[in-house]
């Protein structure tokens, strides 16, 4: 953390990598296969379009017409060809169905085997997510240990800073555990 010289500038930068850090964790569930439609699982995929890297969704619109099928439709025709490349390419294991007009994906069921798998990626994802905010934590702390340490605040200040930052690692941790627990949720009910 670079040199934050009030408490205030302390507590909005561990308050921003705090939020940043759950963020990235639901960013990450969101990209998860899990059986079920999301149009989020093609979000990240660049197409080259006249050799320039481009997401999907700027090329056409993607759609859920159900909860097994995803709708990719360009509005430049000539591009199907490219977005059905850049999927085949892509990590999302799922072979794409090109009718010359729309890419369709057809999602298919998981196993049990591979709901146990993805039940273990998410609670890895949830981990890394608490490690980052409880890193930010320590950050803030040792940031206000230094301004006491240098007489900048009292020690009550400085306590008092600590609770504050112990309150927003509570609330950011209860953050990552609810969004594992609806991914959770979501895996096993597919």
């Amino acid at each position: 953390m670079q040199t934050l010289n009030t408490i205030k500038d302390v507590v909005q930068e561990v308050s921003k990598r705090m939020e940043k850090a759950v963020e990235s964790c639901r960013r990450e569930f969101q990209n998860l296969r899990t059986g079920r439609a999301s149009i989020h699982l093609v979000e990240g995929i660049l197409v080259n379009y006249y050799n320039t890297p481009t997401p999907i969704k700027a090329l056409g619109s993607v759609s859920t017409p159900d909860a097994k099928t995803i709708l990719i439709q360009p509005w430049d025709q000539t591009v199907v060809g490219e977005v059905e490349k850049a999927i085949q390419a892509s990590d999302l294991g799922i072979t794409p169905e090109n009718d010359g007009k729309v890419v369709r994906l057809r999602i298919p069921p998981l196993t049990e085997e591979r709901r146990n798998e993805l039940i273990r990626l998410v609670k890895k994802v949830a981990e890394e997510g608490r490690v980052s905010v409880r890193n930010a934590r320590h950050e803030g702390n040792e940031a206000v240990k230094r301004l006491e340490k240098a007489k900048t605040i009292t020690q009550d200040e400085s306590q008092k800073t600590q609770k504050d930052i112990q309150k927003l690692t509570d609330k950011s941790i209860e953050g990552v555990d609810q969004s594992l627990a609806k991914k959770e949720a979501e895996i096993k009910e597919i």
